[in-house]
């Protein structure tokens, strides 16, 4: 009997290395296996499909409704939170026609801030109804210090106004003494980027001085509550409006950022979930946006918007392209422009080189605004150049004290 390599290979007295067998599965189990696999990537593809989420993913509020203890021919109002997309303002909406007494119901169109989609939606009559609201929800509480006649019911909740001839820009402009300011050169900054995260927010308050301007983004779990300690800390704020970059989607604002590709109607309805997030800014700016700013057929309307509602315009100077001076200067509304981005390179020696650059454009143009971010870094350099500044002869002023003297000048 002839033996093979491996018999001759293998040690002496130790039996050869048995093969394993490989587990065969029956022919049926294999069919069943493949049956299952294409079920579930037909019911997967189903879904994706033909279930409609024109956000895309973007986050939402669900807030159940309760009924109220109204009386039987009052309507209870829909509860809703500015974050609330519109799958869920079109379900609830229609929870409150359900309740709505017979014969008191009115049909609205309501748009998609992001596909543009229209739904006609039932809503119960009422005083969001009586004013055409596209929503029936009720707006969040209201900040302390907010003159209520300056508010606007929207389907997101409450947006400024201009009414007795109040605009918001001058109501919530702090204090200063603009006699003082007209006579010197000023400097004003505004630290951007608050709402999100609660504790470099915080900081920002308590440790700057409260001629620093804050900008809040719309984001954060509630940026309302912190505008509100901001300005009872007598802050002056502004709101961040996130607009589309250059390199949009890669570096991408946040959640209803305006686009350049949305149609005008579908950016005022994300304009209008922005304005919604909070109360008792004076104006408001750009959060990136270096693409949307400069694209005139997207950025007018919005200008228009603000100017309409009473608010200033800051252009944190990002894009050199930006058509915001001219648009704003044809509405005849409140305009400013950054000068100085103070910690791109956050360091120390950085940002005090960058702040001794934002002295000499005010000495040259008599005002000046820089902007930074809330970095530790940041905030400790800059409190300590306030400190001194008035001893070198220029006064430190809120954004609108500045955007007021660039105007008249």
């Amino acid at each position: 009997m002839t033996e093979t390599a491996d018999d001759l290979s293998a040690p002496l007295g130790q039996d050869k290395p048995r093969r394993k067998r490989r587990l065969r599965l029956p022919f049926t189990a294999m069919q069943l296996l493949a049956v299952l696999l294409g079920l579930f990537l037909v019911t997967f593809a189903g879904f994706a499909i033909f279930n409609k989420d024109p956000l895309g993913g973007e986050p939402m509020t669900r807030i159940a409704l309760k009924p109220t203890d109204k009386a039987p021919d009052e309507k209870p109002a829909a509860a809703g939170h500015g974050s609330e997309t519109k799958q869920e303002g079109k379900h609830e909406t229609s929870e409150a026609a359900k309740q709505a007494a017979p014969g008191e119901q009115k049909t609205v169109t309501m748009i998609d801030g992001s596909t543009g989609a229209r739904h006609d939606v039932v809503i119960g009559a009422g005083e969001a109804a009586d004013k055409g609201d596209a929503a029936a929800s009720a707006p969040p509480p209201v900040m302390a210090g907010i003159n209520p006649k300056l508010l606007e019911k929207s389907r997101y909740g409450m947006i400024p106004a201009v009414a007795d001839g109040l605009k918001p820009f001058n109501v919530y402009a702090a204090d200063a003494d603009r006699a003082k300011a007209a006579k010197m050169p000023v400097v004003a900054i505004v630290i951007g980027g608050l709402g999100v995260g609660a504790a470099k927010t915080t900081d920002a308050i308590m440790k700057l001085p409260p001629a620093v301007t804050l900008a809040f983004t719309p984001y954060g779990a509630d940026p309302g509550k912190l505008a509100e300690r901001a300005r009872a800390q007598r802050h002056e704020i502004f709101l961040q409006i996130p607009m589309e970059p250059y390199d949009f989607p890669d570096n991408d604002p946040g959640p209803q950022t305006l686009l350049t590709s949305l149609s005008a109607d579908q950016n005022m309805d994300r304009l209008y979930w922005h304005l919604s997030r909070m109360q008792g800014y004076a104006g408001i700016t750009n959060f990136m946006g270096a693409r949307f700013i400069a694209t005139e057929p997207a950025m007018q309307p919005i200008i228009r918007e603000a100017a309409k509602r009473g608010l200033g315009f800051f252009d944190d100077g990002s894009s050199p392209r930006s058509i915001a001076p001219q648009a704003a200067a044809n509405q005849a509304m409140p305009f400013g422009k950054g000068d100085i981005a103070i910690d791109v390179v956050p360091t120390p020696a950085e940002i005090d080189r960058a702040l001794s650059k934002l002295e000499a454009a005010a000495r040259e143009r008599g005002a000046a605004v820089g902007m930074a971010s809330a970095l530790p870094v940041s905030i400790e350099r800059i409190g300590a150049w306030t400190k001194t500044l008035s001893d070198r002869g220029i006064l430190l002023v809120p954004l609108t004290t500045a955007m007021l003297k660039s105007k008249s000048s």
